[in-house]
């Protein structure tokens, strides 16, 4: 009967130290808030500008802080569907599909020039379109590119400026196959290139190339500015509450409104964040569903 009952006692403690150290495991899984960005520039480039962005957001929130990299602009909005991620700098279409996806997650924060965001039409140097505050129309007979398929400033609002000023659906308004370069970065070297004749693009990508060296405006100009909407934000999961406490989505609102150095900044890169809520993605969200890319 004693060796019974020491038999059970041994299992009994094993059984609460296995539990105990499941039980910590889990306790350190909580603590970690990871974060991804919508890989619209250089990847290698983006993880390393936000290496710094993680310590900073760390040390006010005082909770582990991971920067997780994301395939491409559907996995980021995956990600946070998932609960991998809980924090995503999205753009202004992955942020409506994942707030969609996802009731409860917010809008907290934006770049204060993002709720007047814009694009740029540009050509290779070698055709004959010139700059023009009217849309050029005469790109209908010229090889295309987007950016990602999923992008705001490459894709939904440009998709939308061409349907609405021609009539037509990219598919009928162009005489050619249209491409999708994956990013404004690749959509500036496709274009200077010459593999694209025009494309679309960031206006904030398309000025940091040109002054820094990377674009030439003469091998690749723009041609036409499109009119402004609200883009870039910071979505919050609604998870955030009950992984590290009530009003934990606030305090990170506010950490994050107060960054003022402007390296960190420049990992967005933007001068300053604002505050933003859902209700400014309203438009953005309307014609996404108009377009098919929301449902």
């Amino acid at each position: 009967m004693m060796k019974m009952i020491n038999l059970g006692f041994v299992v009994l403690v094993a059984a609460v130290l296995l539990t105990g150290c499941g039980g910590g495991d889990q306790a350190a899984e909580k603590s970690v808030l990871r974060f991804t960005a919508i890989p619209d520039q250089n990847t290698t480039e983006l993880q390393q500008r936000f290496a710094p962005f993680a310590e900073y957001l760390a040390r006010e929130l005082d909770v582990e802080v991971e920067y997780v990299p994301a395939r491409d602009y559907q996995a980021s909005v995956e990600m946070f569907r998932n609960g991998d991620i809980m924090l995503a700098w999205f753009g202004g279409l992955t942020g409506v599909q994942a707030r969609v996806a996802v009731p409860g997650a917010r809008a907290i924060a934006q770049g204060e020039a993002d709720p007047n965001y814009y694009s740029y039409f540009i050509a290779h140097g070698d055709t004959p379109l010139k700059a023009s505050e009217e849309f050029p129309a005469e790109i209908a007979s010229h090889t295309f590119t987007f950016g990602s398929e999923s992008s705001t400033s490459g894709r939904l609002m440009p998709e939308h400026f061409i349907k609405n000023n021609s009539g037509k659906t990219p598919s009928e308004f162009f005489a050619q196959p249209f491409g999708f370069s994956g990013s404004h970065d690749k959509t500036c070297e496709l274009v200077e290139a010459g593999r694209f004749e025009v494309g679309v693009v960031n206006y904030k990508v398309y000025d940091r190339r040109v002054a820094d060296g990377t674009t030439d405006p003469a091998k690749c100009r723009v041609i036409w500015t499109t009119p402004h909407y609200a883009d870039y934000n910071f979505t919050a999961h609604p998870g955030l509450e009950a992984k590290f406490g009530a009003g934990f989505t606030d305090k990170l609102q506010q950490v994050l409104l107060g960054i003022e150095e402007s390296a960190l900044l420049e990992a967005l890169p933007r001068k300053k964040l604002i505050a933003a809520e859902n209700a400014e993605f309203a438009g953005i969200e309307a014609v996404a569903r108009e377009l098919g890319m929301v449902r």
